[in-house]
């Protein structure tokens, strides 16, 4: 009956997930309703599992939850973490506060970390973090296709002068794409701006490392109405800004299916 109450919990946190993940993909919107539903679901049968198998485990259930929830509050305030990634991570924490090695034995030798025993939600976090990072390598192989297939430099004009770190942030997060493109696609968000030009003053671009939605189509239509006039080029930066939930679902899986990736890593470097 545990083994029951386990893998109800495991598809449970599979469902909603793959759902908000799919919503935050298409509409960069996921319904309240999504964790009101999650949350006393996931929080009710992991106390039915506890109290009826391991009540021993109730305190450190209370620890796992309160660190997750920490460290949500924490990532959400700081600006790391979207609403809807903070409730995800939260729910994770009341339904999977513990390893899942009772029906699920990582593939991987060593994915078992001491982490993932207790702190489960951690393990998942930080899978989920180490593939939103790798997808910074795929950024970079783009960007590296379209300066050789074009010929043409990544940074033109006035974003030459911005600084190496900006550079840096744009190359891993974003590529070219069309301006048309970028207007008929709402989700890709651009990272460059321009200036309205004053008198004699010549155009100016600035790169933009952390686009927003509020002001979004107006960037977009001052870079249309720069490409029509020949002023700029009809490629510009931007990115499609994958939704953090999609790594915590790829989390989710990975710590499931292979175990605690960081902690594998780390062991690896450190013989």
């Amino acid at each position: 009956m545990q083994q029951i109450l386990v893998a109800a919990k495991i598809t449970l946190s599979l469902a909603f997930l793959l759902y908000a993940s799919w919503s935050d993909y298409k509409t960069r919107e996921v319904s309240n309703r999504v964790w009101v539903l999650f949350a006393p679901s996931a929080l009710f049968l992991s106390l039915a599992d506890l109290l009826l198998y391991e009540p021993s485990k109730l305190p450190f259930f209370g620890l796992s939850v309160g660190v997750t929830v920490a460290i949500a509050f924490v990532l959400f305030y700081s600006g790391g973490f979207g609403g809807a990634d903070s409730k995800a991570l939260i729910c994770i924490a009341f339904a999977l506060p513990f390893s899942t090695e009772m029906l699920f034995t990582p593939l991987l030798a060593g994915g078992a970390s001491p982490l993932a025993r207790y702190l489960f939600p951690l393990t998942i976090f930080s899978n989920a973090v180490l593939f939103a990072a790798l997808s910074g390598i795929v950024m970079l192989l783009l960007n590296l296709k379209w300066r050789l297939t074009t010929g043409k430099k990544i940074f033109e004009g006035t974003l030459a002068t911005e600084s190496i770190g900006k550079k840096i942030l744009v190359l891993i997060t974003g590529y070219k794409v069309s301006v048309a493109k970028l207007k008929a696609k709402w989700h890709i968000y651009p990272m460059e701006d321009i200036e309205e030009e004053n008198g004699e003053n010549p155009l100016k671009r600035k790169l933009v490392v952390v686009p927003r939605d509020e002001g979004r189509d107006k960037i977009v239509e001052r870079l249309s109405k720069a490409v029509d006039a020949g002023k700029i080029d009809a490629d510009v930066l931007a990115t499609p800004g994958l939704p953090m939930l999609i790594f915590i679902t790829i989390g989710l899986i990975i710590a499931l299916s292979f175990g605690d990736i960081v902690w594998m890593l780390v062991s690896f470097v450190l013989g």
